[in-house]
């Protein structure tokens, strides 16, 4: 990915919040066709120094098979994004651009089909997106979930790779940028409303009083 220096994200940390607060990402493989691409939630975990990234496809998606193939691939966690207007600077001589957050993990993958595995797997991503849920998937018959695991094939991927980049207008003016804030973080999208609250966590803009 191209990162100008000014819109690399150095801590390692913020890189990671960013992949967990946006967790519908893209993973991309290469195959001998070209590439190939599924858009799926995944899980991001840390443990002993090394960064995981895991998840399950539908047995029937052909992706688990291009990783058993060539199991070297990237993730792709996209955030918010906006429009952000040349009305927004203080000279008339600029254009607008588009502010975003965007983060590529490139890794190697392994796939599993054991029913432990899988488990593991979901109650990951259930824990995750609706805890609640592991109630009822625990009451459910044995012939029910054995049948649902039955159609899924779960993937871990060990990161060797992290490529952070926020692109949000850290190269102009501090007033400029909070121009930039307080055009975007009224906005009913968001996704717009979105980047303005990145770009505050990232302490962008002037700072207000009592902040």
């Amino acid at each position: 990915m191209y990162i100008p220096e000014h819109f690399r994200v150095h801590d390692h940390a913020d890189a990671i919040a960013f992949m967990r607060a946006n967790p519908f990402a893209i993973l991309v493989s290469i195959t001998d066709d070209g590439p190939f691409a599924t858009h799926l939630p995944v899980f991001v975990q840390q443990e002993e120094g090394r960064l995981l990234i895991r998840g399950h496809v539908a047995k029937a998606n052909p992706h688990w098979r291009h990783l058993e193939m060539h199991p070297t691939c990237m993730t792709i966690f996209h955030g918010p994004h906006a429009y952000v207007s040349a009305s927004n600077y203080v000279t008339r001589e600029n254009v607008p651009t588009w502010n975003y957050g965007a983060v590529h993990v490139h890794g190697s993958a392994r796939v599993f089909a054991a029913p432990e595995d899988l488990q593991g797997v979901l109650h990951q991503l259930i824990g995750t997106f609706e805890p609640a849920y592991a109630e009822q998937w625990g009451s459910l018959t044995d012939a029910y979930r054995e049948g649902m695991l039955s159609h899924i094939v779960g993937f871990e991927i060990a990161v060797t790779k992290v490529e952070a980049k926020f692109k949000l207008s850290q190269n102009r003016t501090k007033e400029e940028q909070t121009n930039v804030i307080t055009s975007l973080e009224k906005a009913e999208d968001t996704a717009i409303s979105g980047v303005s609250r990145l770009m505050k966590q990232q302490k962008l803009g002037v700072k207000k009083e009592g902040e």
